[in-house]
């Protein structure tokens, strides 16, 4: 089940206040940010206080570089979706707005997290800071929470046996670099794309292979290409595919895409939900001499993507 959203932090009802939380942006939820929360479970355990997470929205990079690339990993409803399987019950998505991003670290202590949600704990990373100017520690909140009625712990860095850097940013650089297993190795799943199924050109369906498209909207752009898949649908099923991801170089798209077809599949999904996850980058975007070339390598792709899929355990 989800963690519940709730948005915002004034005038909360009594029942929503008094969490053990993790705090921090937390975009990815990857395995560093999966330690952060299991240090928030283990005193929400000892308090008898309800588990939480807290976050922002917009991503508080998005507020200080508004004009900057696209650079999201999840939306709000995927960071819900993995968190509640983490036992998480609260997602406090606080807005990030001029006035969050004035307050000093002592006003963000006091204001929000105390007077606020009226937590009981916070949990955070080693690296965490906060407040204007980000002047804010971790021994700082630890400070502060004395003063305020909360206690605080400070999760240390976590080495990979693998020597896999747990980071958001690892994360970015793997997707971009194509590195689906290295990406999914830092999140401690695939990386997956959610959207809502949009009206294309309906080229696919000349094609002999219909397609769902959705558009990247704030998500960070992987490598273009093409990638083995398995989507979820609105009613739980989950099907296997091949996606192109790009701008289509045959046709020159202004956006980039994420065309999913969906192996095996006959159904109506525009207005829909699907969320795709990228299991392997198959080959870049390329161009070809007519349809029936293009055709041909659409075959060779689900060939390819049916080979991938088969030895590749399926996850949530």
């Amino acid at each position: 089940m989800s963690a519940r959203i709730i948005r915002g932090w004034r005038d909360l009802a009594p029942d929503l206040k008094g969490a053990a939380v993790a705090v921090g942006a937390f975009d990815g939820v990857h395995r560093g940010h999966q330690a952060v929360i299991a240090d928030a479970a283990r005193a929400a355990d000892d308090l008898g206080a309800p588990l939480g997470v807290v976050s922002f929205e917009p991503h508080p990079r998005r507020f200080f570089q508004p004009d900057a690339a696209p650079f999201g990993l999840m939306t709000p409803d995927q960071m819900a979706a993995a968190l509640g399987d983490l036992g998480v019950q609260r997602l406090y998505l606080l807005p990030f707005d001029a006035e969050m991003a004035g307050m000093s670290d002592r006003e963000f202590a006091q204001r929000v997290l105390a007077d606020g949600l009226g937590i009981h704990h916070a949990a955070v990373g080693f690296d965490f800071t906060f407040g204007k100017g980000r002047t804010g520690s971790p021994q700082a909140l630890g400070a502060y929470g004395a003063e305020m009625g909360f206690t605080v712990s400070t999760t240390q860095r976590i080495d990979d046996p693998d020597g896999l850097k747990l980071s958001s940013s690892a994360v970015r650089e793997a997707l971009k670099a194509g590195d689906m297993a290295r990406a999914a190795a830092i999140l401690g799943r695939p990386f997956a794309i959610a959207g809502e199924v949009v009206h294309g050109d309906k080229r696919g369906r000349t094609l002999g292979t219909p397609t769902a498209n959705v558009p990247l909207g704030g998500y960070m752009r992987p490598a273009f290409g093409v990638y083995a898949t398995r989507s979820r649908l609105p009613d739980g099923r989950v099907i296997d595919g091949v996606a192109s991801l790009g701008v289509r170089p045959m046709w020159r798209t202004l956006d980039p895409m994420l065309e999913v077809w969906l192996f095996d599949f006959d159904g109506d999904l525009y207005g829909q939900t699907l969320e795709t996850q990228l299991i392997a980058w198959l080959r870049p975007e390329a161009t070809f001499d007519g349809l029936e070339a293009l055709k041909a390598q659409i075959a060779a792709d689900a060939e390819a993507a049916r080979a991938v899929l088969a030895i590749s355990p399926a996850s949530r």
